[in-house]
């Protein structure tokens, strides 16, 4: 929710306030939202690893785990965009090199090298991510989620991927349109790859949204 709605920002005529407010809000709730994916995919392995006999990870069961990695991740790019903010920050700037006849007001990222790193820890974030699902994907089916995560995070990367060129080489008005595209698309990624299989069992098909069916202890015909 929070990742559509920092998208409303971008709209409208900007001002100070404004353009020092999209990046920021922006890179710090897509961190958030990231790290809360990689903990939640940590916590999975964590949890099967630890049912191995002897195994070192038992202690590390619990909440603590999730709150560390999402506090972490959170508070790197913070601190990223407070240098952002207090070095070089974004400022309204009067375009008058994209129509010789109009006047664009626009928002111009300050220091480019610090918008890339924001844009770059959101990278190695969901790389990371990526990365441990996909190592996650052969553990059991029944409560494993690896794979939506895996397809999840493949398509946020996929997404900025994409966002980085198309950024660069547009100006003006459909700047602003190329983020909010790519907000949108990135944070429907997320929310469809994630949700959307556990939508289908729980409204078509109930019978395998069991106790008895997650333990192994039904055979339902899928």
């Amino acid at each position: 929710m929070l990742c559509f709605l920092c998208s409303l920002i971008f709209i409208g005529q900007p001002n100070s306030t404004t353009c020092m407010l999209q990046q920021v809000v922006f890179s710090i709730v897509f961190s958030f939202c990231i790290a809360c994916v990689l903990a939640k995919t940590i916590t999975v392995v964590i949890a099967f690893k630890a049912t191995m006999p002897e195994s070192k990870l038992r202690n590390c069961v619990g909440s603590r785990i999730p709150i560390y990695i999402i506090t972490l991740g959170s508070l790197i790019q913070t601190l990223i965009c407070i240098i952002w903010l207090l070095t070089s920050p974004p400022f309204v700037e009067y375009n008058k090199r994209y129509k010789m006849d109009k006047i664009i007001i626009e928002c111009n990222e300050g220091s480019i090298v610090l918008f890339c790193c924001v844009l770059g820890y959101l990278g190695i974030l969901a790389t990371i991510s990526f990365i441990v699902a996909f190592l996650a994907r052969n553990l059991p089916d029944s409560f494993n989620e690896a794979k939506y995560i895996t397809f999840s995070m493949l398509s946020f990367v996929c997404v900025w991927v994409s966002f980085v060129p198309a950024y660069f080489s547009t100006d003006g008005k459909y700047l602003v349109a190329v983020e909010v595209f790519a907000i949108l698309a990135s944070s429907a990624a997320l929310l469809s790859c994630i949700f959307i299989p556990k939508c289908y069992i729980i409204l078509i098909r109930p019978e395998i949204n069991t106790r008895a069916y997650l333990m192994g202890k039904k055979n339902v015909k899928i």
